[in-house]
């Protein structure tokens, strides 16, 4: 699993990893529902999440067409804009679980996060 977090966002650590962990949920249980042999041995090997950062919003949503487009579970996560961002910003977008090799052919240039 790959979650892909907007470094043009000034948010705190701590809203970051919860950002972060919104996308991992919500891809697992999505993914449990829609893809359980992915998800099986997804949930057997450790669980792997790999945190990238990408440039922006744009960034995010051609991300999200590529995943798509190769078969991927992807999840946008949106803040309720209760603390830091405004209300349905646009923060991350959790992609998986699969493969890692496949999963790595459309996220390996993005810097960790």
């Amino acid at each position: 699993m790959v979650i892909a977090f907007r470094r043009d966002l000034d948010l705190g650590k701590g809203k970051i990893a919860v950002q972060v962990a919104h996308a991992a949920v919500a891809c697992a249980l999505a993914s449990q529902k829609n893809h359980r042999k992915l998800f099986r041995a997804w949930f057997d090997e450790g669980q792997k999440k790999v945190a990238i950062r990408v440039p922006g919003l744009d960034e995010i949503y051609r991300l999200k067409e590529i995943a798509e487009s190769r078969g991927f579970q992807t999840c946008i996560i949106s803040d309720a804009g209760l603390t830091q961002v405004p209300p349905g910003t646009v923060t991350c977008l959790g992609i998986g679980p699969d493969e890692e090799e496949k999963l790595d052919e459309i996220t390996r240039d993005y810097p960790l996060l």
